[in-house]
């Protein structure tokens, strides 16, 4: 079987799996990834930072978002076009943050663009993340052909019950560079 088909697979067991945590499981890993993500290094480090904006059961950003704007850190969220094209658009406020595509809250078109070279610091989404830094995502390819040539430091965000040893790969997937969960952190 196919990497892709088997990614495929992976992606209804994931979601079924993440469906069946316990709501006070969901709360104390984001309250635990907040202090992981904030305490880390390349976050306190990072003057700009892209981020994505949690939805449903994913690993929480609001607060960790939040922290970042406090410590007047410039922050991106993306902003997706059809064909798998993404970039990341400047905001100075989480109300600027709208329902988009897939009804996923991104900044509105007006909002400015960053140069992806000028970002140092990307949090990356998954639905989980093995232990060497590759993601099983959504299965759109946005965040693969994005982080494809940029330097920055990405950091994927997991919640500790679903990291997995190992996760199938295609030529065109991208680990990130470091994985946090509310237990701590793994460095590539």
């Amino acid at each position: 079987m196919s990497a892709k088909l088997i990614k495929h697979d992976m992606r209804i067991s994931i979601r079924k799996e993440i469906s069946e945590l316990p709501g006070d499981y969901i709360t104390a890993s984001d309250k635990g990834l907040l202090l992981q993500v904030t305490s880390h290094k390349e976050f306190i480090k990072a003057r700009n930072i892209m981020m994505y904006h949690s939805v449903e059961r994913e690993p929480g950003t609001l607060e960790i978002s939040k922290a970042a704007l406090a410590a007047g850190k410039t922050v991106a969220f993306p902003y997706c076009y059809r064909g798998g094209i993404m970039e990341a658009r400047v905001i100075s406020s989480l109300r600027e943050l709208q329902p988009a595509m897939l009804r996923i809250p991104a900044p509105p078109d007006t909002a400015p663009v960053i140069d992806p070279m000028d970002i140092e610091l990307i949090i990356v989404p998954a639905l989980t993340y093995d232990r060497s830094g590759y993601r099983l995502g959504y299965g759109g390819g946005y965040y693969d052909r994005y982080l494809h040539s940029i330097p920055a430091f990405t950091l994927g965000l997991a919640r500790d019950r679903l990291l997995t040893d190992e996760l199938p790969r295609e030529p065109h997937d991208v680990a990130v560079k470091c994985v946090v969960t509310e237990c701590g952190i793994c460095v590539y």
